[in-house]
């Protein structure tokens, strides 16, 4: 009887560590209405790319009504060590991190511990009696300029989760005030690396952007921004944790997400993944701690560990039996939020050159079948990172497709629609 206990137990720990090998189950395509002779088509396309030296590597993974049909790593995860790429790879994800913290900010409203409507300075005092950087133009000479105005109101949570709060991004914003005030308070470096202020505490941070002017009124201007970076600072001051923890807690370990953080830990930094020595962009350094969790471009993951965020998005807020948020809050985070908002630059003409989107809270979402130029349903919804990351989830079609590089340049916006119409000529149901 012994023995037999001890068998079973062998058996229990085997099987338990069968789960944790395969995160997601898996199916052959043609068991999810997906052809496995049309996604063939995404190797030889990626490996041309790979071989013209446009990136030195990547991951696809695709799913289709909860299994994954697709998973393929291409090229080599570190060029200058001649190492190739693998599925288990660990990529900076940059802006990928914005949805993760959006999910930790409507955790945060499901527990009660803040509004969609409250004013950012309930939890970051700083950020009362702010001023805008106002333009005016010489109507002779069409000359710009600025002057600083009084904010009609205050910005809102809702206004961080959807980059309508008034701030901007250093690096993108033509409010010529903005720039030099975030350039002055380290959250933005003209010559240094991009979107990273992760020297600087998250007090230091909070502070300097709070005495530099908004580039807009708040709520009435969608421009990409230092909002998420933000509201991670409200997630800190509304649970008492610091933002990776609270993250680490509330949804990396209950969705199984191992190698998601804000750093890599030594004994992983051997399966990151590098850019090409010849990339002239630098990325940021995740080798230690930094001294403030980035919500907007802080963060690392791995392609199985954002297809399980992705899949309990797509489940309604739940995998495996763990919910993370429920059903209504992932339609309220993926319905549109921009009305009666000015866009002058389009979500989708910002993420995939082309229009067609809106956003929600977190993510880029599609208006309707067409006007897009790539495939997609109404619902879909998406974002992407700096580095060449990628992933969208498509409600309709019960889809997910994750794609990873480590290859910042002005060609990210391409590889987006090719990856995109790749997998959709694919499905055959």
């Amino acid at each position: 009887m012994r023995k037999l206990m001890s068998l079973v137990s062998v058996v229990l720990v085997l099987s338990a560590t069968l789960v944790w090998a395969e995160p997601l189950p898996s199916a052959k395509p043609e068991q999810v209405g997906l052809s496995s002779e049309r996604l063939d088509r995404i190797g030889p396309t990626l490996k041309a790319e790979i071989q013209k030296g446009k990136f030195p590597g990547a991951v696809v993974l695709v799913a289709r009504k909860g299994r994954v049909a697709y998973f393929e790593a291409f090229g080599q995860r570190d060029k200058a060590a001649g190492a190739p790429m693998t599925k288990d790879a660990i990529f900076r994800i940059y802006s990928m991190t914005k949805p993760l913290a959006s999910v930790a900010a409507v955790i945060l409203m499901e527990d009660g511990r803040l509004v969609l409507t409250d004013p950012v300075s309930r939890f970051l005092p700083e950020f009362t009696k702010l001023q805008v950087s106002a333009p005016k133009v010489d109507p002779t000479f069409g000359r710009v300029t600025y002057a600083l105005v009084p904010a009609e109101r205050e910005p809102t949570i809702q206004d961080l989760l959807r980059h309508t709060s008034g701030l901007a991004y250093g690096e993108i914003t033509v409010n010529a005030p903005v720039k030099e005030a975030y350039a002055k308070a380290g959250v933005f470096q003209p010559t240094g690396l991009p979107f990273d202020a992760r020297g600087l505490t998250p007090a230091e941070e909070v502070a300097g952007l709070a005495k530099a002017p908004l580039a807009h009124q708040p709520g009435t201007v969608w421009e990409y921004s230092l909002a998420s970076d933000v509201l991670g600072r409200v997630v800190e001051a509304a649970s008492g944790m610091r933002l990776a923890d609270f993250l680490q807690k509330r949804l990396f370990e209950p969705l199984k997400m191992d190698d998601s953080g804000f750093w890599v830990p030594k004994e992983k930094m051997g399966r990151l993944a590098q850019t090409a020595p010849d990339n002239p962009v630098k990325v940021i350094d995740i080798s230690a701690p930094p001294k403030n969790d980035s919500g907007g471009a802080g963060g690392v993951s791995t392609t199985m560990d954002y297809a399980r965020f992705s899949q309990m998005l797509l489940n309604g807020g739940k995998l495996d039996g763990a919910r993370i948020l429920s059903r209504s809050t992932v339609a309220l985070m993926t319905s549109d939020h921009l009305a009666r908002i000015s866009t002058p630059v389009t979500p989708g003409d910002l993420l995939l050159g082309t229009p067609g989107y809106t956003f929600g809270l977190g993510f880029a979402v599609r208006q309707g079948p067409g006007v897009a130029g790539v495939p997609g349903s109404q619902g879909e919804f998406m974002w992407a990172g700096f580095a060449g990351t990628y992933f969208w989830v498509d409600p309709k079609e019960e889809l997910i497709g994750v794609l990873m590089t480590q290859a910042p340049s002005p060609e990210r916006a391409f590889y987006r629609r090719l990856i995109k119409q790749l997998v959709y000529q694919a499905i055959i149901d």
